[in-house]
């Protein structure tokens, strides 16, 4: 009984040694599982430097060209809209151009219907002068009405600005005068107005109808005499006779 008690004392030992060295085992098992974690957590720590450079690189350059896209379109958006601003401003200002000289040369076409009446009034004026003249009070009286009504006529024109050409010893203009003829006349500068057929007219500076005119030039130098013809000599004369009586 006591040998039986003894071996079942030893078995009973060595069963907790074997537990106690499985314990151990495993315990090592479990230091080096988690050594070759944080080896490899290090590895990783360690190599993740190196790469995200290279990350951020790209990431750098996609945004630096993304930023000068950006800039470009900006840039191409910017002169468009200036461009177009610009050719707003040019259709304003042909608009207001356009505008205006429809206000100012409306009279155009009336004017140029209006100035045969008054040349025809011109006319009158200078007939009724030369008339009253000789018939007395009654004739003069006529005269000034018609010269009044003309001046009311011309007066109206001129605040609708409505301007008269009448050149009378001004210097020939080819912008506002027409030239009928040129004449000799030597008491006024060459090139002058001695004359005005018809009077011009213009309407806010643009000109409607030329003033006809008649010109100064230089008078003409005098032709120099024929030149005589010169005499033989005596004694070629002698023997042109000789010869005719043989």
């Amino acid at each position: 009984m006591p040998s039986e008690a003894k071996a079942s004392g030893d078995a009973h030992k060595d069963a907790q040694r074997a537990q106690r060295e499985e314990a151990q085992r495993k315990e090592a098992q479990r230091k080096e599982e988690a050594e070759s974690s944080v080896e490899g957590a290090s590895a990783e720590a360690a190599a993740s430097p190196d790469a995200q450079p290279d990350d951020e690189s790209e990431d750098v350059e996609l945004l630096k060209s993304s930023i000068e896209d950006a800039q470009r379109e900006i840039a191409s958006l910017k002169d468009r809209a200036l461009r177009a601003a610009a050719e707003a401003e040019n259709v304003r200002r042909r608009a207001d151009r356009s505008i205006e000289n429809a206000r100012k040369f409306a009279l155009e076409k009336f004017v140029e219907d209006l100035l045969p009446a008054v040349d025809s009034f011109e006319r009158a004026v200078e007939a009724a002068s030369g008339h009253a003249a000789g018939e007395g009070s009654g004739a003069s009286a006529m005269a000034e009405g018609i010269e009044l009504s003309l001046k009311l006529l011309l007066g109206a024109m001129e605040r609708q600005g409505i301007a008269v050409v009448d050149p009378i010893g001004a210097p020939f203009d080819p912008n506002l005068h027409e030239a009928m003829t040129m004449v000799d006349n030597a008491e006024v500068e060459p090139g002058s107005v001695v004359s005005v057929f018809q009077k011009g007219y213009t309407v806010n500076g643009r000109l409607i109808r030329p003033a006809r005119v008649i010109v100064s030039r230089p008078p003409s130098a005098p032709s120099p005499p024929a030149p005589r013809e010169k005499e033989p000599p005596a004694d070629a004369r002698d023997s042109e006779s000789e010869a005719d009586a043989t």
